[in-house]
């Protein structure tokens, strides 16, 4: 054997090598991003489903939401409503000054991203999608910017015992779940 064939044979094995060892390091790559992605998306369904406290949906005749006042405290209240084939979820939360507060459990900046969804943590609400942490006692006070989506007033009806959402209310509502990844 020349030392020339020798040369070519030792440059073709270290071209083999690098070239497998740059393709080994990829596919390991690739498969712990995986495992990783899978461990935060199953973390995420645990937190959001142990963490916040779910409501009775109680719909009246005309399919209108009905919240029971008695059922609100200080730790926000989620109701979950299907309007028209989609889910979208209302938080109800009693705020330190005795009153109820409501809104759409979505985020007016982050909703079109399908995690824009509140889960709570002591007193806090934090966007599953961006990570701002939102004071309960500031929902429904609060419009625009990263919080939930506040339902005022003159958009629902209070009375002693109840809070009603209209039906009509509701479905205007839905364009903001459109692309809701939460579920129920």
């Amino acid at each position: 054997m020349t030392m020339s064939k020798l040369k070519k044979d030792n440059k073709k094995s270290k071209k083999i090598n690098s070239t497998t060892i740059i393709l080994t390091l990829a596919l390991l790559l690739l498969v712990g991003f995986t495992v990783v992605n899978k461990l935060n998306n199953s973390n995420d369904k645990e937190k959001t489903s142990s963490s916040n406290k779910q409501g009775k949906t109680v719909l009246n005749d005309n399919g209108d939401l009905v919240i029971t006042k008695s059922d609100i405290s200080s730790k926000a209240t989620f109701y979950p409503v299907e309007v028209d084939g989609t889910k979208l979820e209302v938080i109800a939360v009693e705020a330190p000054d005795g009153t109820i507060r409501t809104a759409f459990n979505t985020c007016q900046v982050c909703f079109s991203s399908g995690r824009g969804y509140y889960v709570q943590q002591n007193d806090l609400l934090i966007c599953q999608n961006c990570g701002n942490r939102f004071k309960t006692s500031d929902v429904e006070v609060s419009r625009g910017g990263c919080n939930p989506v506040p339902i005022f007033d003159e958009e629902k009806t209070v009375n002693d015992d109840t809070i009603v959402i209209s039906n009509d209310y509701l479905k205007e509502a839905k364009q903001i779940f459109a692309n809701w990844k939460k579920g129920f």
